[in-house]
C-alpha cells in the first residue's frame, strides 16, 4: 500500500506540473544548490482529485505513524490548506505555526488553541532541509503541555541535510512520496530520458557537487 501511494501521488504531481524535471537546465535555489528539480506543491489545492488523495494519505498515514497524535498543526503558508483538511477528517484540533511571532496584536506565531497535554503532528508540503518546518516545531515544543511527536509531508527531496536535522531534533519524518520515487515514475512514464534519470540520480546522491 505504501509503495502504491508513493506512485500516485508522484503520478499526481508530475501529472499537474507541480513537480519540474530539468536536469540539462538546473534550477538554482536560494542555498546555492544546482538543482534539477523543481517544486510547487501548492499547486495542489486547486485540484480536487489530488488534493483529496493527498487529504486522505497524509490522514491514514498520521493514524499509523501517530496514533496518539491530538493536534494537527499547518506549517504557513504552504501546509495550513492540507492540515485543515487532515484534521476534519480526524476530527482533531488544528493551529497554524507562522514562520515567526506576528508584530503587532498579541505577537502569537501559532494560531489555534492548543488543548493541554498537546501531542502535535505538524503538516508541511515539501521537505527540502526540513529548516521551516523543525523551527515551527521549536515554536510549538516552546508553548507549555504541548510536544510535536511527528511531521507528515507530501513529499521530500530525500537530502542528507534533512535527515540529519530531523535526527538531531528527535522528531520523525514520514511523507507520501519522495525524490526516488518520482523521478522512477517520470521514467515509467516517459517524461525523462534514462540519460536524464541517470543525472538525476546523481544529484540526490550529491547535490552540492552535481553538474560541476
Amino acid at each position: 500500500m505504501a509503495l502504491k501511494i508513493e506512485k500516485q501521488i508522484a503520478s499526481g504531481l508530475l501529472k499537474i506540473n507541480a513537480v519540474t524535471l530539468s536536469p540539462k537546465d538546473p534550477f538554482t535555489w536560494a542555498s546555492g544548490i544546482k538543482s534539477p528539480i523543481y517544486t510547487d506543491n501548492r499547486l495542489t489545492i486547486g485540484y480536487p482529485e489530488l488534493r483529496t488523495q493527498i487529504a486522505d494519505g497524509l490522514a491514514n498515514m498520521i493514524k499509523i505513524a501517530y496514533p496518539e497524535a491530538t493536534v494537527i498543526g499547518g506549517v504557513a503558508t504552504a501546509g495550513i490548506p492540507h492540515a485543515a483538511l487532515v484534521a476534519d477528517r480526524l476530527n482533531l484540533p488544528m493551529v497554524y505555526v507562522r514562520s515567526k511571532p506576528k508584530d503587532h496584536g498579541q505577537g502569537r506565531q501559532i494560531e489555534g488553541q492548543l488543548p493541554a497535554n498537546a501531542k502535535v503532528v505538524l503538516i508541511d508540503d515539501l521537505i527540502s532541509t526540513g529548516g521551516s518546518v523543525l523551527d515551527a516545531a521549536k515554536a510549538v515544543d516552546k508553548e507549555a503541555d504541548a510536544k510535536v511527536i511527528g511531521v507528515a509531508a507530501i513529499f521530500t527531496y530525500e537530502l542528507s541535510d534533512s535527515t540529519k536535522n530531523f535526527g538531531d531534533a528527535k522528531i520523525p519524518l514520514t511523507t507520501l512520496t519522495n525524490y526516488s520515487s518520482l523521478i522512477e515514475q517520470a521514467k515509467d512514464e516517459s517524461l525523462i530520458t534514462p540519460e536524464d534519470h541517470e543525472s538525476l540520480v546523481k544529484w540526490r546522491e550529491d547535490p552540492w557537487s552535481w553538474g560541476k
